[in-house]
């Protein structure tokens, strides 16, 4: 006698193209579900380059800056915020400024960190300071961007290329059209953010308004950077 299989464990069908809507919605509910499921609803996401490391002999050590800002976050919002609104560090779960982060926040409780990675052909593998029910693996982008910004409610960007780039500017364009609700952003490193892109110009050219350069700040140190997101993000006290 033939052994039937369900369309719903026949994976073939699964991992056809006629089953993609039925894998995007499977990458929209799991991990709403999950996030659920630990009480996860409050983040800072910090993006930034894969391919930046630990450099104590530059000028600027992004990784340790990155590190030491996810570390202060940590412990504020483990000291000064109710279980289930604590604020949780969410990268890529990669490696570079994304490890940077995790690692800095593991200094103080591993379980605030948040890796959302994505199947990639270079660069990208989970870093060791994620536990395993909180790092999870995407591979359609937008859905993955989606989850960052479902749970962002502030975010640091770090140098980095493209993909940060891609990430900063979708996120200025939610936050300028009000599909995004206005949150604390900032552009860390001064001399990089200013020498990459003049901001001015575009809105000295009407391309964009004047008010849009309020959507974000540049700042150039872990103090000034804590200072911001403490001062603009809010959650029940312990």
């Amino acid at each position: 006698m033939t052994t039937l299989t369900k369309a719903y464990k026949n994976e073939t069908f699964l991992m056809s193209e006629d089953a993609r809507p039925v894998r995007i919605l499977c990458e929209y509910l799991e991990p709403a579900q999950r996030f659920e499921r630990l009480g996860i609803k409050n983040a800072v996401i910090f993006f930034g380059s894969a391919r930046l490391r630990v450099d104590a002999l530059a000028r600027h050590d992004y990784y340790a800056r990155a590190a030491d800002l996810a570390e202060a976050l940590a412990r504020w919002t483990r000291d000064r915020h109710i279980d289930g609104e604590r604020f949780h560090i969410v990268t890529g779960g990669g490696p570079g400024i994304m490890e940077a982060a995790h690692e800095g926040a593991a200094r103080v409780d591993r379980r605030l960190n948040i890796g959302l990675n994505i199947s990639l052909p270079f660069e990208q593998h989970g870093n060791p300071h994620v536990e395993d029910d909180h790092a999870l693996e995407f591979h359609y982008f937008f859905l993955r961007k989606f989850w960052f910004l479902n749970l962002a409610r502030a975010a640091v960007i770090f140098p980095g290329g493209f993909g940060t780039l891609d990430e900063l500017f979708e996120l200025l364009t939610l936050t300028q059209t009000g599909k995004s609700a206005p949150m604390p952003i900032l552009l860390y490193g001064r001399e990089f953010w200013e020498g990459l892109v003049n901001f001015p110009m575009l809105a000295d050219h009407g391309l964009i308004s004047h008010e849009d350069l309020t959507l974000f700040s540049i700042v150039d140190s872990v103090d000034e950077a804590f200072a911001r997101l403490r001062d603009g993000l809010t959650a029940p006290d312990v």
